[in-house]
């Protein structure tokens, strides 16, 4: 394990070609509140969940050369990501999303065009590649809006034959449904939320089927049908205080419900992103698929007791290391 700097906690190990890791391409953003601003993004905040757990990860991104970049060099540092994955763009700003507060406690976001991420270029993230063993390689949609890193990750794709996890992310007025299709036929396990859920079943199965019981003998033939249709291993569906249920190939269906220590709800951000982070370390280390699914629900439900996507503090990760390593 590397020694970095850390705030006194030790977890990322830095990924190097005996090791497998975990390689993520994306976004890497900023939260633009106006009087603050968070780092974010939802590829970033999976792998810094992942980096604080200990776990070997790449992350692959691009950012501008300006204040916003800074910050995101800091946050490599912080949680002791390769700093090889990490593209600079002279000419492009860093990625931001412009959050505006409409009252009631919601927000309207605006997610700004031609960013630093829009232009991941391949021969670089190749190459970080090359440097390690990909054992999974997660990638979502944002990132795919524009030609140059979209064609970045389809060389990725082509390059490796790590199991491919989808995040699927449908923004309006960002993704296309070419874009969500091509991204399925890619992917070998794919986690979507139910508001999600609904735009694949009306896409791709015809029908319109409620979500609010995932019981009900419909939504599990619809999620088969998405199965086969995309070649899928697996389809995870996230439905917030209700837990969550992943539909195997093998016609496997387990429902993990919330977790009964309930936290106070701060808010909802990165809950998914963390979900997302616990399923793949569960998958690096090999634990039986329904305890990896209640340790990710568990490690969101947890993430939502605090204000933002990623704790500030890394101590927040110390009790779960502790209990699911002996660290």
């Amino acid at each position: 394990m590397q020694e970095c700097e850390r705030e006194e906690y030790e977890g990322a190990r830095v990924p190097d070609a005996a090791a497998p890791a975990i390689v993520v391409f994306g976004e890497a953003l900023v939260d633009d509140f106006g009087d603050r601003q968070v780092v974010g993004g939802a590829p970033f905040n999976v792998a810094r969940n992942l980096a604080a757990l200990g776990e070997a990860v790449l992350m692959l991104t691009r950012v501008g050369r300006d204040a916003s970049g800074a910050r995101m060099r800091a946050e490599f540092a912080r949680f002791g990501l390769e700093p090889g994955g990490l593209q600079v763009d002279d000419a492009l700003p860093t990625g931001r999303v412009t959050v505006e507060r409409t009252g009631a406690g919601e927000h309207r976001f605006t997610i700004l065009p031609r960013q630093a991420y829009d232009a991941i270029e391949a021969g670089p993230a190749l190459a970080a590649m090359a440097a390690v063993t990909p054992a999974t390689l997660y990638f979502g949609t944002l990132a795919q809006r524009e030609a140059t890193a979209r064609a970045a990750l389809q060389h990725l794709l082509a390059a490796s034959g790590a199991c491919r996890y989808l995040d699927l992310n449908v923004r309006a007025g960002q993704v296309t449904e070419q874009c969500v299709f091509a991204s399925l036929h890619a992917a070998d396990i794919v986690k979507v939320n139910e508001e999600e859920l609904h735009d694949l079943f009306g896409w791709y199965t015809h029908m319109r089927l409620s979500t609010a019981d995932m019981d009900d003998p419909e939504v599990g033939r619809a999620c088969a049908a998405l199965l086969r249709v995309f070649k899928l291993q697996g389809l995870i569906v996230t439905l917030g205080a209700r837990g969550a249920v992943y539909f195997g190939a093998g016609g496997e269906r387990i429902a993990i419900p919330a977790p009964a220590a309930q936290v106070a709800i701060a808010d909802t951000v990165g809950a998914g992103d963390a979900f997302s982070a616990v399923f793949l370390l569960g998958r690096a280390h090999g634990w039986p698929l329904a305890l990896t699914l209640a340790r990710a629900n568990e490690f969101a439900g947890a993430v939502c007791g605090i204000v933002g996507a990623v704790p500030d503090d890394l101590a927040f990760y110390r009790p779960f290391a502790a209990r699911w390593f002996g660290a």
